[in-house]
């Protein structure tokens, strides 16, 4: 007969209750994690297309917060002097107005005339680059039918162009699409409020916070994006402009007509990494080739801005910037693949910015542990002090 387990004075076995609740803790936070990314996931999916979809409203608003962070180290500047925080605002955007509209003079202005001379230039074009073509001569037919069609096709575009050239910065605005002037009115007026109260919500933001600690950090990471923002917005700027004066100097040496136009573009098309230099060549060898007749002295405009480009982006911007302001490359083709997909040419100039604040709040705050979730533990781990508080009277017990 078998012995009962109760007749040797033995227990039968049972499951630590302290056990099974940590089990049903880490189910829990797994399931908690897996829901977190499947929205994480969606979120991720359809934000593109609502932003491509938005983009009269989404464009403007982010191209606004973006500015008006880059401008919030003038404000600070100004109000720590006296100045009211509405008039503050209102003097640090009429600054930023009027570095804009200096450089639209510079660059619009001429660009309209270099854009109604273009039929007329093509035969020229033509005959610069016919040594070229007679390298490729099955390539002629096809070359002559897209210069004449490029021809027929911009005739009547460049005389409409011709009859209504802007003749300033004023004019340029009036007859432009109302579209337009509508979301730059609206952006100037989220720049103004924006600034207008930056300080109130800083110290609202900071003072919600449910802990000394939780406030120190809701105010560094404020600081922290403000600071990089700011910064790399002012270098580059600074850089770029630079740039574009020793270029415009060149091609004024060169000979070259409205030289800091070319420089102008030059240095707008350089805040856009690896692509803007490679469009400013490509720009610059046309210029080159609708002024000069001789081919060799027509790509010498292209030839002098990469010279110069080529130094600036291997030894200046890396001596100034240094390692504050790292991204990675393949984050930084990544942002301009996306920004440029959902709003184009706006959005390549604002996915370095947009980047570098997103970089600094994953900084600031943390990443989801996405390894974690998948080979580990859950990215939501919520209940380890009460755990600490469930094994602490176990702890006890055993001594």
């Amino acid at each position: 007969m078998a012995d009962n387990p109760g007749d040797r004075g033995e227990r039968p076995a049972r499951i630590n209750p302290l056990h099974q609740i940590e089990i049903d803790d880490f189910r829990r936070d797994r399931l908690l994690a897996a829901l977190t990314l499947i929205l994480g996931a969606a979120f991720c999916l359809g934000l593109p297309f609502a932003l491509q979809a938005g983009a009269e409203f989404f464009l403007p608003l982010t191209a606004a917060i973006v500015i008006a962070i880059a401008l919030v180290p003038l404000l600070e500047w100004l109000e720590r002097r006296g100045v009211p925080s509405p008039l503050a605002a209102f003097l640090a955007l009429a600054a930023f107005l009027m570095l804009v509209n200096a450089a639209l003079a510079i660059i619009v202005v001429p660009a309209t005339g270099w854009f109604a001379r273009l039929p007329e230039s093509i035969p020229r074009i033509q005959s610069n680059l016919a040594p070229l073509i007679d390298f490729y001569s099955t390539l002629q037919t096809f070359v002559d039918r897209t210069l004449m069609s490029v021809a027929s096709g911009t005739e009547a575009t460049a005389q409409a162009v011709a009859a209504t050239t802007p003749t300033s910065v004023v004019d340029y605005f009036i007859s432009a699409a109302p579209a337009a002037a509508i979301q730059l009115f609206f952006a100037v007026l989220v720049i103004f409020f924006f600034l207008a109260g930056w300080t109130r919500l800083r110290k609202g933001t900071i003072r919600r916070r449910g802990s000394f600690d939780g406030a120190m950090q809701t105010a560094r990471v404020i600081q922290n994006v403000v600071d990089a923002t700011a910064e790399y917005l002012a270098t580059i700027t600074a850089i770029n402009a630079i740039l574009g004066l020793v270029v415009a100097l060149l091609l004024w040496a060169l000979g070259m007509p409205s030289p800091f136009m070319w420089g102008g573009i030059v240095s707008i098309c350089n805040f856009v990494p690896y692509l803007g230099p490679i469009v400013a060549a490509v720009l610059l060898g046309l210029g080159g080739l609708m002024t000069f007749d001789a081919v060799g002295f027509a790509l010498l405009p292209a030839t002098i801005f990469v010279g110069v480009h080529l130094v600036e982006a291997n030894l200046i911007t890396p001596l100034v910037l240094g390692r504050r302001l790292t991204i990675s490359p393949l984050l930084i083709l990544v942002s301009l693949s996306f920004w440029g997909w959902v709003w184009g040419v706006p959005g390549a100039l604002l996915a370095v910015p947009l980047l570098l604040i997103l970089q600094i709040i994953l900084q600031s705050t943390g990443t989801p542990d996405l390894a974690g979730f998948l080979f580990e533990h859950g990215t939501l781990t919520t209940l380890d002090e009460p755990r600490e508080r469930i094994n602490r009277p176990e702890t006890k017990q055993g001594g």
